[in-house]
């Protein structure tokens, strides 16, 4: 793991932070390989459930998530480095996987940040964030999914105004529109996702990610795939030792131990 990008665990919950705040944790290729790394222990570890993506803003005089792509590694003719075959740009947008990652922000997250937010399953924002995508502003657009992943997130219309001005959405408006899972006050993002965090972590893993799975493809999927799909992760679960464990606790009235199998 690399300095820009850090790892740690606490009970079921992964912790990964974007740890650049001098440059506004502004996505290099560093920061691509390190959060594309974090993912992969996050994956790979049975013991952790859920992950948390937050970021070190100290020293800033505006808080900032992340600002996207750093212009300085694109104008040294780095750009290729800010992607990875797996995640795509950051490591992280068009990556494949069974946990949930929530977004923990207290800043802005423009351009490629709100981009990597929007890859996220969940989202706490503080009153002071702002998300937007502001690639038309430099004659860009924004190549990361933002540009269909906002419109499913908030509508099209609203969408299409955030994108074709430029200008930013408020956290406020993020949280009515649906964008944002809890609205909290500064500095208390990060809490409020580990409390989320713990909450998803009550329920069994198994189940959370097999349902994880199917809401997703509900974006693009038709009924009768879906119908498809949902047998067969539900057959999956069915068959696993955390489904007898539910069982066993809901009659001997006590809270049931996950396993994750």
């Amino acid at each position: 793991m690399s300095d820009v990008v850090t790892y740690e665990v606490q009970g079921k919950v992964a912790l990964i932070t974007l740890n650049r705040p001098e440059a506004r944790n502004a996505v290099n290729g560093d920061v691509a390989q390190g959060l594309e790394a974090a993912i992969n222990q996050m994956e790979e570890d049975p013991n952790v459930w859920v992950g948390i993506l937050r970021a070190n803003t100290a020293g800033q005089e505006r808080p900032v998530f992340c600002a996207g792509a750093d212009l300085k590694a694109i104008n040294s003719g780095q750009a290729g480095s800010l992607n990875t075959a797996l995640g795509g740009f950051g490591g992280f947008v068009y990556r494949q996987r069974k946990k949930p990652v929530i977004a923990a922000v207290d800043g802005l997250a423009t351009a490629g940040g709100c981009e990597i937010v929007l890859a996220a399953d969940m989202v706490v924002a503080t009153t002071r964030s702002a998300f937007g995508l502001a690639e038309v502003m430099r004659n860009l657009i924004a190549g990361a999914g933002g540009l269909f992943r906002l419109p499913r997130a908030i509508g099209q219309a609203t969408a299409m105004e955030v994108i074709l001005t430029g200008q930013p959405l408020s956290a406020e408006r993020a949280y009515t529109l649906g964008l944002v899972n809890r609205l909290v006050e500064p500095g208390k993002a990060e809490e409020s996702a580990f409390e989320l965090a713990s909450r998803v972590c009550l329920a069994a893993p198994l189940a959370v990610w097999a349902s994880r799975k199917i809401v997703l493809a509900a974006a693009y999927e038709n009924d009768e795939t879906l119908i498809n799909m949902t047998n067969e992760e539900f057959g999956k679960v069915l068959q696993s030792e955390d489904t007898k464990e539910g069982l066993t606790a809901f009659i001997e009235k006590r809270p049931p131990v996950w396993q994750g199998r």
